[in-house]
């Protein structure tokens, strides 16, 4: 479960959040919406601890594992792919032969050779976006975090995310938050909405 308690934020005079308070369950496929600048990458920032707010609380239940893509992705960029997956899931896993069968096979389900010698900073904008989705579901986290996950990627790339969240989604054990400020052709649980520094349950917004 993952509690959001009464969580405000503002940037100088400019408030994103006040006096928020949500709670999230096991098995909640849930579509964020809002526009551009509306503070879903801030509460993202928020969740996984990159950002502190200025007032209220995250709880976490204990030894859940956050996966989260957050805007513009990050990377060693003169390394692999296969370098870069490799470093980030050994930063709090053991990296074997095993697990990096089970990453080749996700990079082959978005088209991507893990074993490419081209570095990160040749990558296209799509291509370094799957490998940031990828970096966000290959340790088999509980929580996963994806903030605009479809930029950047062609119609195949979006349709492959498609089937990887809803594998993902079978499983029911997990909690999977996926910001966008566009549609997306998924079966979402719920349809959480920012409006007036709140978050609110779409079917709870009066027209």
């Amino acid at each position: 479960m993952l509690e959001i308690k009464n969580i405000s934020k503002k940037f100088g005079k400019h408030i994103i959040f006040q006096d928020v308070s949500l709670t999230l369950k096991e098995g909640e496929l849930i579509h964020f919406y809002g526009p551009n600048g509306s503070g879903k990458s801030t509460l993202f920032k928020i969740i996984t601890d990159i950002t502190s707010p200025d007032k209220g609380q995250i709880k976490i239940e204990k030894g859940k594992r956050i996966g989260a893509l957050i805007e513009n992705p990050g990377f060693i960029e003169n390394e692999t792919i296969l370098y870069n997956l490799k470093y980030l899931y050994s930063l709090s896993n053991t990296y074997d032969e095993k697990v990096e069968k089970h990453i080749e096979t996700l990079c082959q389900s978005f088209h991507l050779d893990l074993y490419n010698q081209d570095k990160m900073k040749n990558y296209s904008v799509g291509m370094r976006q799957k490998v940031a989705i990828i970096q966000a579901v290959m340790e088999n986290q509980d929580i996963i975090l994806l903030d605009e996950p479809t930029r950047g990627l062609d119609e195949a790339g979006v349709e492959e995310f498609y089937k990887l969240i809803k594998e993902y989604n079978k499983e029911k054990d997990k909690i999977i938050i996926i910001a966008s400020h566009e549609s997306l052709k998924l079966s979402f649980d719920r349809k959480l909405v920012i409006k007036d520094y709140q978050i609110y349950d779409q079917k709870d917004i009066k027209e």
